[in-house]
């Protein structure tokens, strides 16, 4: 674990909410064969990485500057650009995620004039998402990292990053899945973090993330940020605006920003200073932890 003494939820949140010191580069998923983007510090080995899961409809460019927050603290991060159609799949966009996850951890990123490139360390690999984004996380961390079972329908349980050893997941304003998040969550012994948004309705926290906290098999925490709405987190306009509730919200995208990175930072990067992201009275929100 990295010492420090821990900083109080009011200065983490200060801290956490500006941009971190790290210079950083943008790269393209689809240079591998999955649609998406990915976010990466511009040097650094042994970095944490996180696969992030879009919401119903939205296109991976509405979480760019989550992306890059989080890549501005040491954190490579990843969006596949997947699933985005009315009935997407929400157990592809869960395999997606792992997907990236191994891609992430098994090739060597960035790279420059001088030879100096991006590594991750396959043991600090999380997941995390926006609505039904959220629940494919909670999906793909329920998977176990052995598993290559195959399918009724004889293809590959996951293929490309069913080896991959998620250590943490977080969620946000979750939406619950086919199949359902809430009871994939009886099976995922992780640390989770669990924002809802207490303005929501398309997805209430009594009807999404207090259910999926109740069910979490491991250490968890539930804060609700009490005047965010569903779309709160997204950033520009999209056609698809028209039909979900809420609107992008900076105050919202800010403080989202400050506790995912301080929650990533903690429980894969092993950074104690960042403790009160998972379990510290922030203002403007309400926290309970199991």
């Amino acid at each position: 674990m990295i010492g420090g003494k821990a900083l109080a939820p009011k200065a983490l949140v200060a801290e956490l909410s500006r941009p971190g010191p790290y210079p950083v580069l943008r790269g393209e998923l689809a240079l591998v064969g999955l649609p998406g983007v990915v976010f990466t510090p511009a040097s650094g080995t042994a970095l944490p990485a996180v696969a992030f899961g879009h919401d119903w409809l939205q296109p991976a460019a509405r979480y760019l500057g989550l992306l890059r927050h989080l890549a501005s603290w040491g954190i490579v991060a990843a969006a596949p650009d997947t699933q985005r159609g009315p009935v997407g799949s929400h157990r592809g966009l869960a395999h997606d995620l792992r997907t990236a996850l191994g891609v992430c951890a098994g090739v060597r990123l960035g790279g420059s004039a001088r030879g100096a490139a991006v590594s991750v360390d396959p043991h600090k690999l999380g997941v995390a998402g926006h609505g039904m984004g959220a629940g494919s996380a909670v999906l793909a961390a329920a998977v176990p990292a052995a598993d290559t079972r195959v399918q009724a329908v004889g293809e590959p349980y996951w293929e490309v990053g069913h080896g991959v050893a998620i250590q943490a997941v977080a969620t946000i304003a979750i939406t619950d899945t086919r199949p359902s998040a809430v009871e994939a969550a009886r099976a995922v012994h992780l640390p989770g973090m669990h924002l809802a948004y207490g303005r929501d309705l398309v997805s209430p926290p009594a009807a999404g993330a207090e259910l999926l906290a109740d069910a979490w098999a491991g250490e968890s925490s539930l804060r609700t940020l009490k005047k965010a709405t569903h779309l709160g987190l997204l950033e520009g306009r999209h056609w698809s605006d028209v039909l979900l509730d809420g609107k992008g919200e900076a105050a919202t995208r800010t403080l989202t920003r400050a506790l995912l990175t301080g929650f990533l930072l903690h429980r894969l990067g092993g950074d104690d200073r960042y403790a009160a992201a998972f379990d510290g009275a922030v203002k403007g929100t309400e926290l309970r932890s199991a």
